[in-house]
């Protein structure tokens, strides 16, 4: 039973490490990976590319998206950062996609898995230690479940990565989710809209795309009746 007393914000204080999420795909506790191309990139692709080619395309806590090859087949070239070795290789295996591995100057312990095309990158290492030095800056950036798995205490320095490696003209589609926090203690976490704009709002300018009802099976079994799903576009502001 959970304590009475427990606020919304004990509720998510639960702490997810590393080795947690490297089990999770270990033991193929990987409800979170979708076979198929997320509806809300699909709807809101154009919004990202802002009628631009070639692309550089983060995809920050990638597992194994296919997304990331549906963008690099467009002609986008993709970084890619989790922390799970097993998924970044299922990710090339399951597309019979060759690459290579090397370390990471800068990352003690890292590695980078390399498409023998070039145009995907994906390195396995924390989020946190990554750094426009090791790989650049995005014009655009995919989070579909980041921002939402992410330890609600990690937030602010995850969101500070982000913000690092935007480019000037970025186009970062951000996925939240919103429930009930007293019911659910997450991953996915609620990110609250008031956060997001605590988080990014003294240099982005953010925009709500859609909020779709995405309540299932799944969330009920959580003890959740309520259960939607937002996308958010963010960019930079223009400095005057």
């Amino acid at each position: 039973m959970s304590n009475p007393s427990e606020s919304p914000e004990t509720k998510q204080n639960r702490i997810v490490s590393q080795e947690d999420w490297k089990q999770k795909w270990e033991t193929r506790n990987i409800g979170f990976h979708e076979n198929n191309i997320h509806p809300f990139l699909a709807e809101f692709l154009n919004e990202m590319l802002g009628g631009r080619t070639k692309l550089n395309i983060f995809f920050p806590l990638c597992g194994k998206a296919v997304d990331m090859k549906w963008l690099a087949d467009m002609g986008h070239s993709i970084v890619g950062v989790d922390v799970s070795e097993l998924g970044l290789k299922e990710f090339f295996s399951e597309h019979n996609i060759p690459y290579t591995e090397e370390a990471v100057a800068g990352i003690p312990g890292a590695t980078v898995y390399k498409s023998s095309s070039g145009n995907i990158s994906l390195y396995c290492c924390s989020i946190y230690d990554i750094s426009p030095s090791v790989i650049g800056k995005f014009d655009g950036i995919w989070d579909r479940g980041a921002m939402v798995a992410v330890n609600p205490g990690d937030r602010e320095r995850y969101a500070n990565v982000i913000l690092s490696i935007m480019a000037k003209d970025c186009h970062y589609l951000l996925v939240t989710v919103e429930y009930d926090p007293k019911l659910h203690g997450g991953p996915p976490f609620f990110v609250p809209d008031s956060e997001l704009e605590n988080l990014l709002g003294a240099s982005c300018s953010m925009k709500l795309l859609k909020k779709i009802d995405g309540l299932t099976d799944k969330q009920k079994q959580w003890g959740l009746d309520l259960y939607f799903e937002k996308i958010h576009l963010i960019t930079q502001q223009l400095q005057s």
